[in-house]
């Protein structure tokens, strides 16, 4: 079919012969044009197309922060272009998942702006130019004043289209869906993932690559040392887009279409996963399911997928509307910021299946009935049950990984099925890799992220719908008022086939940072100290270490990932500083031990783990360099 695109070049006018000629063509018998001295717009045209916009360049108001003007460059065709003086703006360095910091200092006068034009000046140019980008985010406040600031300066550094979802929303797993169907250059993920949203908390944004992965760290690292010597910010001089309505918006050769945020990823999950099978789970009489989206991005998906798509009932989804400030919430799937999932998931009678994701759609917290899976057993679990639950592993996983804090639950899995093992730093980019390398299909982070090679982000909603798949396959035989097999029940039979590695974390949010950078400077002074044997109350140190990777596809390291502490009868604690948090410092601890003893597997976690528990916080003297006498949230 042709298309109805077409662009104006400032100054020019369409003549309404060229208007009638347009609607003359058969694929454009219904087409409505307005026409006025600054656009011409096409109002309406059959359902086959998209709308398409076009539009002259309007003035823009651009900040310098210099007593300089700016001054107009080269421009791309149709566009004028000006470069605006800036200086430099510390604290700009990228941690785990990007820049992340409080709303306030991203609306400082260019410091969303500095950061953005930093990346196309750390990214070879034919990354770009005249390509294609997506743009996405979680819905939080700020997000649509950010999306037009990365529009204009898109067109400013000559890219040619930008794909953005419907009022900027597009949760982080559909942006990396979307760039691998599109076959796009890349795309932006504004959002702070699982951190508050609103005028005083968190924003964040990141880039993702052609394979829809995370940049790697040598194009972050690049992206810190332009924001330490930029002096010009490349901006096109058109106005802002209306994000809320589908369609197509031209400047020159510069384009932005805005999309329906769910429609590539829906029909991405529907190949993944048997729908089928699970609208027979969901649609039984007999089991009740519940997802709770915290007000979060995966509330523009829950709908469409479990109710329209899978026959979940419509009150079967809670907080489903997205809001700029998460409903006051913490958009964090755990025990402690879930509560009310976890009070429905506890109390009597409570349903059967129980889910929730984050701000941003990529983590995920499965509960069954008065019970918690944690995210170590749910990734293993979903791994030992791939092949015959879900049909895109019908060959079974090409190999399996996990996070180094994250539990050795997944270990066991890959030694039974005899399948290539992975333990990486935390960050979902050192999977992508692998994935790319067509070394990984499962893995995991004990940090509620769980996911696979179908995309390059971990995601929220596959991991529900693999939970859902296991069920629905476990139950498919199991007729009206026959005792259906539980999600307890699959935990169980996975442990009594396993073992147990129990397991836990204990964070502590928002520590000042000089006494958690004290802390892990005198745990990595004591590892260097260590030596196998060494006692630590009942415990006998195996080896203790500051946690280094190699990168087996292309031979980068990363050092200094996280101070393992790990004895002789596979017991474990490590201690890191988080990279996603926004303001001061997050220290983690994570707690692990192996059971084999079918007859101790109901005990509760933090009972067999209080010796650990204790000596850890002895080891790190944490009380002493943080001042912080409890956890923030324990998992």
């Amino acid at each position: 079919m042709a298309s109805c695109s077409y662009s104006l070049k400032p100054n020019n006018m369409l003549l309404p012969s060229f208007c009638s000629s347009f609607k003359s063509r058969p694929f454009l018998s219904n087409a409505i044009f307005s026409s006025s001295s600054s656009s011409l717009s096409l109002l309406s045209c059959s359902p086959r197309l998209p709308l398409i916009r076009t539009s002259h360049a309007h003035s823009l108001s651009i900040k310098a922060s210099s007593s300089s003007s700016s001054t107009a460059i080269a421009d791309p065709e149709g566009i004028k272009v000006n470069s605006v003086p800036t200086k430099p703006i510390e604290g700009q360095k990228t941690g785990t998942s990007g820049l992340r910091k409080k709303v306030k200092v991203f609306k400082q006068e260019n410091y969303l702006a500095n950061w953005i034009q930093a990346l196309f000046n750390s990214l070879p140019p034919e990354d770009y130019k005249n390509g294609h980008l997506v743009l996405g985010g979680d819905g939080r406040y700020f997000n649509k004043e950010a999306a037009q600031i990365i529009i204009k300066i898109a067109a400013g550094n000559g890219v040619g289209k930008i794909m953005v979802g419907r009022d900027g929303i597009m949760s982080t797993p559909a942006v990396s869906a979307v760039i691998r169907k599109q076959k796009a250059n890349g795309g932006f993920i504004m959002s702070a993932s699982h951190n508050p949203g609103g005028p005083e908390y968190d924003w964040g944004i990141k880039f993702n690559y052609s394979s829809g992965q995370p940049a790697p760290e040598s194009i972050t690292d690049k992206i810190y040392g332009n924001t330490l010597s930029i002096s010009e910010i490349k901006m096109a001089d058109i106005p802002d887009v209306d994000l809320s309505s589908l369609g197509v918006t031209n400047f020159g050769n510069f384009s932005v279409e805005v999309v329906d945020p769910v429609s590539d990823y829906l029909e991405l999950m529907e190949n993944v996963f048997d729908f089928p099978l699970i609208r027979s789970l969901l649609s039984r009489s007999d089991f009740r399911f519940v997802f709770d989206a915290m007000h979060a991005v995966t509330g523009a998906y829950a709908k469409p997928i479990f109710v329209e798509k899978l026959g979940a009932k419509p009150d079967s989804i809670l907080n489903g509307v997205p809001l700029e400030d998460f409903g006051h919430g913490h958009p964090d799937p755990n025990l402690t910021y879930a509560r009310d999932l976890v009070a429905i998931m506890y109390g009597e009678n409570g349903p059967d299946f129980g889910a929730a994701s984050d701000g941003d759609g990529d983590r995920n917290m499965i509960l069954g009935k008065g019970f918690f899976v944690t995210p170590s057993d749910s990734v293993a679990i979903i791994a030992a049950n791939a092949q015959e639950a879900i049909p895109y592993f019908k060959s079974g996983p090409k190999g399996l990984a996990r996070s180094m804090p994250t539990s050795g639950a997944l270990d066991r899995v890959a030694e039974k099925l005899k399948l290539p093992f992975f333990e990486v730093p935390t960050g979902w980019k050192f999977f992508g890799n692998l994935m790319d390398a067509r070394k990984l299909s499962v893995c995991g982070e004990e940090s509620f992220g769980t996911g696979s090679d179908h995309i390059r982000e971990k995601d929220g909603i596959w991991a529900v719908l693999a939970w859902l798949s296991i069920v629905a396959h476990r139950n498919k035989d199991k007729k009206p008022g026959e005792k259906l097999i539980s999600v307890s029940d699959v935990v169980k039979a996975h442990w009594a086939t396993y073992g147990r590695n129990f397991f836990s974390r204990y964070d502590y949010e928002e520590c000042e940072s000089e006494g958690a950078n004290k802390m892990i400077g005198y745990l990595r002074d004591l590892v260097s100290k260590s030596k196998a044997g060494d006692k630590y109350g009942n415990y006998v140190l195996q080896f203790a270490d500051d946690f280094a990777y190699t990168d087996p596809v292309d031979g980068s390291v990363a050092s200094k990932q996280g101070v393992r502490f790990v004895f002789t009868d596979g017991s474990r604690i490590i201690f890191r500083l988080s990279g996603t948090g926004s303001a001061g410092a997050t220290v983690r601890i994570y707690i692990e031990q192996f059971e084999p003893d079918v007859s101790k597997h109901e005990m509760d976690a933090q009972s067999a783990l209080k010796p650990l528990i204790d000596l850890a916080l002895s080891v790190s003297k944490l009380r002493d360099f943080t001042g912080r006498e409890k956890p923030t949230v324990i998992t």
